[in-house]
């Protein structure tokens, strides 16, 4: 939302309960799982632009909780909406786990083959799909890759890593061979800025480009601690269904949308480390 805002756009917030957000955000409170609400909101606030970014993603149960269904009809009620009051953009954000994922190329937005496997990017596709084909919106779809940064979930990777380090205990991770896109998702935000404040359609990658190792993303991390001798690369089992490489390819963001990450992993990853500091406190 800081983003939008630091862009000049005026911007209405919903959530379950209203947050004060920034001042300069308008906030609601309500359920876009309620089908009255969504549309007397919508009719209320008379939006030039959507972006929907709400879903149930529980840590650990979103791949397979059945709420996904709940989710891709709330998505298609605010299309609706907004294609019946003359909202004039609809931006919705997908996954990379809409992808069949090449072993040796990037995901491409283009011409990457779509082969969701999950009940969770099963329902984000069949969303993209549905909204895509409708007649007046002018419509894009933000496949989000590997996000990192603050408040995120501590099991996460780079959470539960950071997080780790910053107790001075063990870091366990598996060896660490899987190839992972990762983006700050303070950059995250700023590309979704850009591209609810364009005119690009279709399926964008919101990504770096870039593939990294789980392995180099925790050395990384035990330079920046200085507690490098904390990580336990193998004390975890790999999982035998993991893809070996996940990477975006980025030229439409780059092109299109006109964006590029202004945050190195090393800086990134700092961050991170350092917000986890700043609230764990450190065994003696």
């Amino acid at each position: 939302m800081k983003s939008l805002v630091d862009r000049g756009a005026q911007v209405h917030a919903l959530s379950l309960r209203s947050h004060a957000w920034i001042p300069q955000v308008v906030a609601h409170a309500g359920n876009l799982l309620d089908p009255r609400y969504v549309r007397q909101l919508v009719e209320e606030t008379r939006p030039d632009t959507i972006l929907h970014a709400a879903w149930n993603v529980e840590h650990g149960k979103f791949w397979t909780a059945p709420e996904s269904i709940d989710w891709a009809g709330a998505t298609l009620t605010l299309a609706r909406a907004a294609l019946d009051l003359g909202v004039r953009r609809f931006v919705g954000v997908g996954t990379c786990f809409e992808y069949r994922w090449p072993d040796d190329a990037n995901c491409d937005e283009l011409c990457t083959a779509i082969d969701p496997t999950t009940l969770y990017a099963v329902a984000k596709d069949a969303s993209r799909r549905v909204v895509e084909a409708l007649d007046g919106l002018s419509f894009a779809w933000a496949r989000l890759f590997y996000l990192y940064g603050p408040f995120e979930h501590e099991r996460r990777l780079v959470a539960s890593l950071a997080r780790s380090l910053a107790r001075n205990e063990p870091a366990l991770l598996t060896q660490g061979l899987a190839i992972r896109d990762f983006l700050d998702v303070r950059d995250a935000g700023d590309a979704l800025a850009a591209l609810v404040l364009s005119n690009v359609c279709g399926p964008v990658n919101i990504a770096s480009g870039t593939g990294e190792s789980i392995a180099s993303i925790a050395y990384r991390l035990g330079r920046i601690s200085g507690r490098s001798h904390l990580l336990r690369p193998g004390a975890l089992p790999d999982r035998t269904d993991e893809p070996p490489r996940i990477v975006a390819e980025v030229k439409r963001l780059k092109s299109e949308v006109g964006f590029e990450p202004t945050r190195s992993l090393e800086r990134g990853l700092a961050d991170a480390y350092s917000w986890w500091c700043a609230r764990t406190s450190t065994p003696q």
